[in-house]
């Protein structure tokens, strides 16, 4: 009788226990469930291989990630120097010849001085709207309207952004950031519309220059384009000056920068 007593205080304290235990947790789950836990959000970090993906943390700001759909809307928010001086080279294979051209751009405003492939020295002042351009010796000179992106006569044929920026989506075959020559760069490779052509850019993604380009015909490269590096600004006093003498534009020497989609 005795045994049988203490084997059913064992069982009353079992189950006093039993119910003390899904007091504290199982109500719990049924009266609402596990209270939400709300994990922090974490920051971009390097791979292991110590470079920035597309989207990740570079130099203290998000790079964006660069596709065919998004590549023209990442170059026209870059920032590029408004007042800068430069040397680009063209080549032309076909023919095994060069053009040199020295460019000063300021305010809007671009001036060049062109070593043609024949040995002439053409000189042009591109802006508000017009083109001027004349050859060494001439005391006159020849207006054009201005095209978006033009800074000379077209024979020259120097590659610009705007051969980017006014593509149709669908022709920009590639984009992605890259390298060459040292410097970081976005890379784009845009079409032609009959598909015979293809222009590939690489851009300054620091300075947002353009500073490489070539042309290819059914697979032939045809033309390559590469710039020294800027010097920016362009000294104060510069004069964009025609041959009469008029002056259409003087640097002011700024250092500012600004979203330019003109090269």
């Amino acid at each position: 009788m005795e045994r049988r007593s203490r084997n059913i205080l064992v069982l009353l304290i079992v189950l006093v226990i039993a119910v003390a235990v899904f007091s504290s947790f199982g109500l719990e789950l049924y009266a609402g469930g596990v209270p939400e836990i709300s994990l922090p959000t974490l920051l971009p970090t390097q791979s292991p291989n110590g470079s920035n993906s597309a989207g990740q943390e570079a130099g203290g700001a998000i790079r964006v990630g660069v596709t065919p759909e998004t590549v023209q809307q990442v170059l026209e928010a870059l920032e590029r120097p408004e007042s800068y001086a430069r040397v680009v080279t063209v080549t032309y294979s076909v023919s095994n010849t060069t053009a040199r051209s020295r460019q000063w751009v300021d305010g809007g405003w671009t001036r060049t001085e062109t070593q043609l492939p024949g040995g002439l020295l053409r000189h042009s002042i591109a802006g508000e709207g017009t083109l001027y351009y004349w050859y060494s010796g001439s005391r006159t000179w020849q207006t054009a309207p201005l095209e978006p992106g033009q800074t000379e006569p077209e024979t020259v044929r120097i590659p610009t952004y705007e051969g980017i920026l006014e593509a149709p989506v669908s022709d920009i075959v590639q984009a992605a950031y890259g390298e060459k020559d040292g410097k970081s760069c976005i890379f784009v490779s845009v079409r032609d519309s009959g598909g015979a052509g293809e222009t590939r850019y690489w851009v300054d993604d620091q300075s947002g220059l353009l500073f490489s380009a070539e042309r290819l015909w059914q697979g032939e490269t045809v033309l390559t384009m590469s710039a020294d590096p800027a010097e920016s600004p362009v000294p104060a006093g510069t004069a964009f000056t025609l041959p009469d003498g008029t002056v259409l534009h003087t640097a002011q020497g700024g250092a500012a920068v600004s979203p330019a989609p003109s090269e």
